[in-house]
This record gives C-alpha cells, sequence and structure tokens, in this order.
C-alpha cells in the first residue's frame, strides 16, 4: 500500500563508485497535517543474504573471519569481523545466493536451507534488506577450503566454532556484527543446537 504522506520532489546521485549515494528530498506529510520538506541520503548497496550453518550433533558452527575497512577506520584495531556467511543477490534469489555464497565462503556445499526472517540492517541510512537462513552441515558436505574468490579480492578465513563458546565471543565483544548475533541469538532461543 503506498504511502500517501510522502511525495518525493528531488533524486540525486551523489555517488557512484562502488554502490549508489542518493540524496533525496522530499515531502512529509505530519501529524499535525503539515507538508514538512526533508533532505536525506540514502545508500544503495542491493539485497543480501546470510546463512548459520550449524551443526546440531556436534554442537558447532561455521563462521568467517574477514578485514571491514569500515570498522577498521571506527575503532576496531586490527579491522578483523567474525560474521555468518553472507553476500550481495547479484540477479540471484536469495535463496540460490547463500546456496553459491556458502560454498564460495566455507567450502561447504548444502542444498537444504531454511529461510528464517529478513530484516533492513540500517534503515535510516542503508537501503538493504538481508534475508536470513539457516542449514545444518556436516564434514560429507564439505568440497573444499573455502576462503571466498580471489578474483573479488575476498581472504576469508573459515572458523568452526562451539556454539557455546561463539555465545561468549558475542557477549565479550569478539563478534559485533550485527547479522551474526542476530543468527546466534535465532538459534538460542530455537534451541538449535
Amino acid at each position: 500500500m503506498k504511502n500517501n504522506s510522502i511525495k518525493i520532489k528531488n533524486k540525486e546521485i551523489l555517488s557512484d563508485n562502488w554502490y549508489t549515494l542518493h540524496k533525496v528530498t522530499y515531502e512529509y506529510l505530519n501529524k499535525n497535517n503539515i507538508w514538512e520538506t526533508h533532505t536525506r541520503e540514502a545508500y544503495d548497496r542491493g539485497n543480501g543474504a546470510v546463512i548459520l550453518l550449524y551443526n546440531s550433533d556436534h554442537k558447532k558452527i561455521i563462521l568467517t573471519r574477514q578485514f571491514r575497512l569500515p570498522t577498521y577506520i571506527n575503532g576496531n584495531q586490527t579491522g578483523m569481523m567474525i560474521e555468518a556467511c553472507a553476500g550481495l543477490l547479484d540477479q540471484d534469489n536469495p535463496k540460490d545466493c547463500i546456496l553459491k555464497e556458502t560454498e564460495e565462503e566455507t567450502g561447504y556445499k548444502i542444498t537444504n536451507v531454511k529461510k528464517v526472517f529478513e530484516s533492513y540492517m540500517s534503515p535510516g541510512s542503508v537501503t538493504e534488506i538481508l534475508h536470513f537462513f539457516i542449514a545444518e552441515y556436516n564434514e560429507n558436505m564439505k568440497v573444499s577450503d573455502g576462503g571466498g574468490i580471489p578474483e573479488e579480492q575476498e581472504n576469508i578465513e573459515v572458523l568452526e566454532l562451539d556454539f557455546d563458546q561463539a555465545l561468549k565471543m558475542m557477549y565479550s565483544g569478539e563478534i559485533k556484527d550485527a547479522k551474526t548475533i542476530m543468527l546466534l541469538q535465532y538459534a538460542k532461543i530455537h534451541n538449535l543446537l
């Protein structure tokens, strides 16, 4: 259903380098029935998918570690982040994307995934919707070492962690990635492990 309280007046591209940054001027009808003019910036990096791989028999999960420049700039001394496997949709649907990303990043070829929810990750400034998945894995599904695609300059370390250890890392601040925290909490709430 269209929101009749919004009128887009102008949209200009500020940057179209890696992704697209728009400056948008719009009118907003406030609760007092008065039109206000607002100007905001919105970063469009596309939509994505993320997955938590878990092994219920061994109570383990698969996460990744890689360098993230924005965190380094904002006080993360090493710039390294521990995260659930994720990727941008490109032309893929969310399920196909996460199947491909899982194999590329972790080396596990999975076929049975379950979508559990979706979320806007930073709705004040980023357009991205992230699709959240879970899937069980076992050693028979391992087809490579993973690590990402060299042509995409991915340098990803694959981590197999005890679930309880990952929760402790979340509470201690070793895991600070929002999508990973959300999936760890989902796994805990739903007693996956």
